[in-house]
């Protein structure tokens, strides 16, 4: 299970990751214009949120482990099929697809930690979601180097490979159901029509999680902290070069932020999982957020490293959410529809982000006034947080009813 958890992990940003690196290579050949690749830098927010939103009800009707595949499937075939495309518009069309498995693939795997790893849901989100910043920097690595070897188009495709191997171990956990006559379970464990505790009948069968203030705390400081990420990756390397360092030096910082994710992503679930109430720490991590973009805005080309690194500590809200959907949830079935609530609304909150800095800085002709945007987001995560970590059980908060 641990072996599946971590190679499904290491899949959720290949897509994205492997891309970026020769985007200028791809355009040159398949004729994007800017507002093509535009375009497809706003799908990976777009997928994530709309196909994460599918998540929960599709894995209600196949099961969690069925659903699983069918995503790294999807995602294997639309990474290969781009490739060998010759158009924009295919290209960015199974860029959605393969990104629209891997939105499946972000929501399943924390009910999957919470299912088969109930009492280790510290140390298996930190080793997953260390796999998934691992993905993030590892790809940017190799693409260059395969695409002048082998060519854009085998740089692109040859990452479906993992998706595929991904898929056994799971093929393997439905085999051996269906061996022992098990056959599909539902998202909470229980076989179809079978009745649980009366309990966790009441408490997991018959919410809404819209309706809960936990998961619209979540959500909102999934969304902040998504929208600051994104905007990062996008704008740093221009913020820098405007400032006078050479672009070299720019990509250089970006791979650094995304290096620091490694660190943050091993200790941001192991310390949430400790702490009853972890909002002192995603107060500090806000903290640095405020400290880098201050320094970015008042002294970019000298501290950088000071900036980007503080920068980097921040991206721990990313998996302290993670671990706080399964730390906050009883059963599987509610991590389910609490980790589909949270990566769709926060993604499509974070979706205008990265937009929204480029027009401020386009409309002012300063980066300024566009990062004291993301401090002003940056404020909310901070505020809204409060909701997000308190002490509190999705399943009593989401108006469940008993059922029959």
């Amino acid at each position: 299970m641990l072996l599946g958890i971590v190679l499904v992990a290491l899949n959720l940003r290949i897509a994205i990751a492997a891309v970026s690196p020769i985007l200028d290579v791809v355009r040159r050949d398949v004729a994007f214009d800017d507002t093509l690749a535009g375009l497809l830098g706003a799908a990976p927010l777009v997928s994530f949120a709309v196909f994460g939103s599918l998540a929960p009800v599709v894995a209600r009707r196949l099961g969690l482990e069925p659903t699983l595949v069918a995503a790294l499937l999807l995602s294997a075939t639309g990474e290969v099929v781009r490739s060998t495309t010759g158009t924009p518009a295919a290209f960015i069309a199974w860029s959605v697809v393969a990104l629209g498995g891997m939105g499946i693939g972000n929501v399943l795997l924390p009910p999957l930690v919470k299912r088969y790893f109930p009492d280790r849901i510290g140390p298996v989100t930190a080793a997953y979601s260390m796999t998934m910043a691992f993905s993030t920097t590892a790809p940017p690595l190799l693409a260059v180097p395969l695409a002048r070897q082998l060519g854009w188009r085998t740089s692109v495709g040859v990452w479906s490979v993992l998706a595929v191997v991904a898929v056994v171990p799971w093929c393997v956990v439905i085999a051996r159901r269906a061996a022992t006559g098990h056959g599909r379970r539902d998202v909470d464990g229980l076989p179809p029509g079978a009745s649980g505790p009366a309990d966790q009948r009441v408490r997991s069968g018959t919410g809404r999680v819209w309706r809960s203030p936990l998961a619209w705390g979540l959500a909102v400081t999934f969304g902040m902290n998504s929208l600051n990420t994104y905007a990062l990756f996008a704008w740093l390397p221009q913020i820098l070069t405007d400032a006078g360092l050479e672009a070299e030096a720019g990509g250089r910082w970006v791979a650094l932020l995304a290096i620091l994710g490694l660190p943050m992503s091993f200790a941001g679930p192991l310390l949430a999982a400790r702490l009853r109430d972890p909002w002192p720490l995603v107060a500090a991590l806000a903290g640095c957020y405020v400290c880098g973009y201050l320094g970015l805005a008042l002294s970019p080309a000298t501290g950088t490293a000071v900036w980007i690194v503080l920068l980097g500590l921040a991206q721990g809200v990313f998996p302290v959410v993670l671990a706080l959907i399964n730390l906050r949830t009883r059963t599987a079935e509610g991590a389910t529809a609490l980790s589909g609530f949270v990566q769709g609304a926060g993604y499509t909150a974070a979706a205008p982000g990265p937009v929204l800095v480029g027009v401020v800085h386009e409309v002012t002709g300063s980066w300024t006034p566009a990062l004291a945007v993301l401090l002003v987001t940056v404020g909310v995560l901070a505020v809204v947080s409060l909701v997000a970590c308190r002490p509190a059980v999705l399943e009593d908060t989401w108006g469940a009813r008993p059922r029959g």
